[in-house]
Order: structure tokens, then sequence, then C-alpha cells
């Protein structure tokens, strides 16, 4: 009854959030320079046809109104530069299939290998190991994503040649999901020896130690399960953020996703690919934050939401 009464109060708390953020976002999208059609090899007099034609001569309160009307009927307009008058649903729903299917990959890597190496680091808490990993977790965090996928494209496309430079050949996908593993993965290895070390000491595992079993076991199996609360607090931003694919994995192997939509949008002034692109991704956070919050409750039935 607790956990029924906690999700619905999420799910109205989510929905006034998204509330907020498409508020701000209309209103301070409306506050940059210019329109979507001053790019356009146009007269003045056809710019200003196309501004009537879609209603972005009308005071700003007149077209949220507008806006909230056609969004809460599903309608998110038409691209009016990046992909003139196709559906915005239709752009989003296309491009995040490419990137969900690379994220999912690049997601299920970072988990493995960023607990793995988090829990080998903590079992050899100082020694040669834990070093190594260590050191190279702080160049996985440190480096920027741009640095890693042109780093990857020039030693293993262009120096080697064992991988091919476009993300739509055979092996294609390799590179871009390094590049959206790496940072998450280091993360997750450091966050999970902190939490390894945090409870190497606690006194049940004393016991399981005291029953003959094997140190693989007392770490990967029950010390383990305890640390992974802050590994699933992390894990619903991080899904989210993954899952819509990265500006620069995707620009730099020329991956037809999502993530290019965020910074191109923008820059168009593409005011309805603005608003789809932003709900689309707050929409997908509010979701994976609160599936992780369930996911409390799986991990530590302890835990009581409330």
């Amino acid at each position: 009854m607790h956990t029924s009464r906690y999700i619905v109060k999420r799910i109205i708390l989510a929905a006034v959030s998204l509330f907020a953020i498409i508020t701000l976002t209309f209103f301070l999208m409306n506050l940059m320079p210019g329109d979507p059609f001053m790019s356009e090899k146009a007269t003045e007099e056809n710019r200003a046809i196309l501004i009537a034609k879609y209603g972005l001569d009308q005071p700003v309160y007149v077209q949220y109104g507008k806006y909230l009307i056609n969004l809460f009927q599903g309608d998110m307009g038409t691209s009016y530069v990046l992909q003139k008058g196709r559906a915005v649903k239709d752009i989003i729903f296309e491009s995040f299939a490419v990137s969900m299917q690379l994220g999912l990959k690049a997601l299920v890597v970072a988990l493995i290998c960023g607990i793995v190496l988090g829990c080998i680091s903590g079992l050899c808490k100082d020694k040669l190991p834990d070093n190594i990993i260590r050191v190279f977790s702080s160049l996985g965090i440190s480096m920027p994503g741009y640095v890693v996928a042109s780093g990857l494209m020039i030693v293993l496309a262009v120096n080697l040649g064992i991988l091919p430079v476009t993300y739509n050949k055979p092996g294609g996908e390799i590179m871009p999901i390094i590049t959206l593993a790496l940072y998450p993965t280091s993360y997750l290895t450091r966050l999970t020896r902190a939490s390894i070390l945090e409870v190497m000491n606690q006194d049940y595992l004393r016991t399981e130690r005291a029953k003959g079993m094997s140190e693989f076991v007392v770490v990967f199996i029950h010390a383990l399960k305890n640390s992974l609360i802050p590994v699933i607090t992390y894990l619903g931003p991080l899904t989210a953020s993954i899952l819509t694919g990265g500006f620069v994995a995707e620009s730099v192997f020329n991956v037809p996703g999502l993530g290019r939509y965020f910074v191109t949008s923008i820059s168009s002034r593409d005011y309805t690919m603005i608003m789809g692109v932003t709900i689309f991704y707050s929409a997908l956070i509010v979701v994976m934050n609160l599936v992780c919050d369930i996911l409390y409750k799986v991990v530590d039935p302890r835990i009581t939401l409330d």
C-alpha cells in the first residue's frame, strides 16, 4: 500500500516537474534572438509569410497556450528547419531507435565492466590491480568525449585500419560504444569500489567468512548486493543520458541518432525540435529515476518507500 501511494505521488511530482520544464524551456527559447527562418535564402516578405504561417508573429503567451493544447493531444508540431514539414515526434522516435540500440549495448558494457572492476579494486585495496584500475578510471573520467572519440578513430581506424570510420559499416558500432561507455564505466568503477570498501568489514560478512565461504562469494554475492544502492542512484540519469545518445559520439562517427539534435536544433533555432527533444529527454530521466527508486526496494527490502 505504501509503495503504491509512493508511486502515485512520484508520478504526480513528475508531471508537475515536466510541466515546469516545458514552460521554462518554451519562454527561454523565445528569448533567443532571431527566428527559425533567418538562414533561409528568402526575401523579407517570404520570411514574414513563413512566420505568420507558423503563428510566430503572435504573442508568446498565445503561442504557449496553443503549444500546450496541441501537446496534450499528442502533437509536437512539425520541424521548421532540420527536417522541414516532418512531424517532430516521428523524427524523435526514429532517431531514438538508433540511439537506444547503441546506448543499450554501451550501458551493458558500462554496468558489467564498472561493477566488476570496482569489486576487484575494492578487494585488492592498495595493491597493484587496485592502483592500475584507479589510474585508468581517473583517466576515463577526466578525458572529454571528443578526445576519446578522436583518439579511437585515429588509432583504430586510421593508423591500424581494423575498424571502419563510419557507423553504418560492419564493426562500426564498436568505437561509438566505447566512447559512450568509457565515462560511466570509470565512474561506476570508483562508485562500486567505495561502496565495497564501506561494507567489507560489516559483521555479516565476517559471519559469511567464518562459515568458510570463499572471498569471491563474500565480495561478489553478499557485499555487492548491499553496495548497489549508490550505483542504482546513478543508474537513472545514466540510462536516460546514454540511451538518448551522445552528441560527440554520434557526430564523430556519423550515427543517425537523437543525440545530434540536442545541439543542432538550438543552433538552427528549430523551436519545435528544441521543445520535442527537451520534453522527451526530461520524461525519460523522470521515468528512469522512478524505476531506480522502486529498484531500491528490490535490492534492499528494509528500505521503505514513503
